[in-house]
């Protein structure tokens, strides 16, 4: 009877993350929060999967929804963060999120931090550039009981492609954060670091092995 209520509970647990997993591949959904308790409301389900086995499914989604047409993606979008980069490479800057795992969809965008003492330079890099800077704002998390702020800057590309630049203070630049998704470090990619990716495994993936 046990491993019967084990297995249910199991099919369940994999119906909710599917769940949230379509919800975050068709944007109805942002967060990864949002989406496992939406997902679990629209099945009935009390389980919540957690944001690793949401992120397999997502992977498993996109993989069979875009084909060939994924890794293309990934490439054209690591050359593009490679552009950003070099622009703005006194800047200490890391590409970070789906584009560095490698684990982009059709809705992914590119997201590179930087650490500065001072926002302005950077914006003012871009907009030399010619990068097409859409939007700008100052987001606080809570973090540890601590209050952090950064400065972001979106901006699209020629190809459609969108990108965020998160710039933080200088002092958050050797202590990489805690990936909320995959339980590991988010170390990134610097500058050099994704040139040689590009050159020698353009498509390589970045996630813990379980």
């Amino acid at each position: 009877m046990k491993t019967l209520k084990n297995k249910l509970q199991t099919d369940l647990r994999r119906r909710v993350a599917l769940e949230a997993a379509s919800l975050l591949y068709t944007s109805q959904e942002k967060e990864y929060k949002q989406a496992k308790l939406k997902a679990a409301e629209t099945l009935g389900a009390r389980i919540l999967p957690s944001n690793l086995e949401i992120a397999e499914a997502l992977d498993k989604i996109a993989d069979e929804k875009e084909g060939s047409s994924r890794q293309e993606l990934l490439i054209q979008m690591r050359k593009e963060a490679l552009q950003i980069m070099q622009t703005i490479k006194n800047f200490h800057p890391k590409l970070i999120g789906s584009v560095w795992r490698g684990t982009i969809h059709k809705n992914s965008d590119i997201d590179i931090v930087t650490f500065s003492q001072d926002h302005k330079p950077i914006y003012t890099k871009l907009k030399e550039s010619n990068f097409k800077i859409t939007k700008t704002e100052w987001l606080s998390v809570t973090k540890k009981g601590k209050k952090e702020t950064s400065f972001h800057i979106y901006i699209v590309l020629p190809s459609n492609n969108e990108a965020e630049i998160i710039v933080k203070n200088i002092e958050k630049k050797d202590s990489p954060e805690k990936c909320e998704i995959y339980g590991d470090k988010m170390t990134g990619l610097d500058y050099p670091q994704l040139q040689k990716l590009l050159k020698e495994k353009p498509t390589q993936k970045f996630v813990p092995n379980r």
